[in-house]
């Protein structure tokens, strides 16, 4: 990842706007666009607040929205382009202060274009301090064919922080009739608590390849959906209907699990339907949110335009 922007490490209390290791006459020199968005809430007397913003190139975050409670802020980002191209270096940071609970998503689907011989990267690193909760939980990402990606995905919890973090990956335009036959994408997860590892998944998937087929890979589906939450363990009761709502909504277009690992809960969902991956996301998310927050899942507006 040495291409990606730098940013220093984000504090949600007094957060100055980050610098770019590189120049922006630099950045300006290499191939694609550079982007990089900062942001920091806090809490203040029970409002979480985004206190700090920063943003260079095509990277950004529409104002601060509280459809349930003031405790909870609702931020949309922005990526104006609408897609990716081969080259483009996007780097995104947020970080969550004591007592806060940040809701990110975004207002459509990420779309990751043809690389032209040029790799597409993604750095994205959340902090989140005890007794704080982050939700992430963008629309869907559609890899084009012969897309070539790398995507880092970081969370770093201190303390009781909470986390809930999803993601629907759609492996070529099915609707268009284009499959993934080439290209690359690469893959990188993490989770700590207070520096520990709880969490780590690795992987590099070639367009066309016997892993798409296999059943230990893709086993021929378009559609891969996951959604992580960390935080207390469940009893397994509560996981029992969590499958059990998996496998209804599946029923024979997909192959689902929920895997409860101490204080991480990982659910995955593996199809051929974007619109039956974001169902059954939306379902568990609206199940676990009661749950481990303590707070009813109001589905954001901006997921039913």
């Amino acid at each position: 990842m040495d291409n990606l922007i730098s940013l220093p490490p984000l504090s949600a209390a007094g957060l100055a706007p980050p610098v770019p290791v590189m120049s922006v006459a630099e950045a300006t020199r290499r191939s694609g666009d550079q982007a990089w968005l900062s942001l920091a809430f806090a809490d203040d007397r029970g409002t979480t607040r985004l206190l700090d913003r920063a943003h260079y190139g095509p990277l950004r975050v529409q104002k601060a929205l509280y459809p349930e409670h003031p405790s909870i802020c609702h931020a949309i980002i922005v990526h104006p382009p609408g897609g990716v191209v081969g080259g483009d270096q996007l780097s995104i940071r947020a970080s969550v202060g004591e007592r806060a609970h940040a809701f990110l998503t975004t207002p459509g689907a990420a779309k990751w274009y043809q690389a032209n011989g040029k790799i597409s990267q993604q750095q994205v690193t959340l902090q989140v301090a005890n007794s704080a909760t982050l939700e992430w939980l963008p629309q869907e990402t559609i890899f084009f064919d012969q897309a070539h990606v790398t995507l880092e995905h970081q969370v770093e919890l201190q303390g009781d922080a909470r986390y809930i973090g999803g993601e629907i990956l759609c492996f070529g335009r099915t609707a268009s009739g284009e499959t993934f036959n080439s290209g690359r994408i690469s893959q990188l997860t993490s989770i700590r608590r207070n520096g520990k590892l709880l969490y780590f998944e690795q992987g590099m998937l070639n367009g066309g390849s016997d892993a798409m087929r296999s059943r230990l890979g893709l086993a021929d589906c378009t559609v891969c959906a996951t959604l992580i939450v960390v935080g207390k363990p469940f009893p397994g009761s509560f996981v029992q209907q969590l499958r059990e709502l998996a496998n209804q909504l599946a029923g024979d277009q997909a192959s689902v699990g929920a895997t409860q690992m101490k204080s991480v809960l990982v659910l995955r969902h593996l199809g051929h339907s974007s619109e039956l991956a974001r169902r059954w996301m939306m379902q568990t998310w609206q199940l676990i949110r009661p749950q481990l927050l303590g707070h009813e899942a109001l589905v954001p507006r901006i997921w039913n335009t």
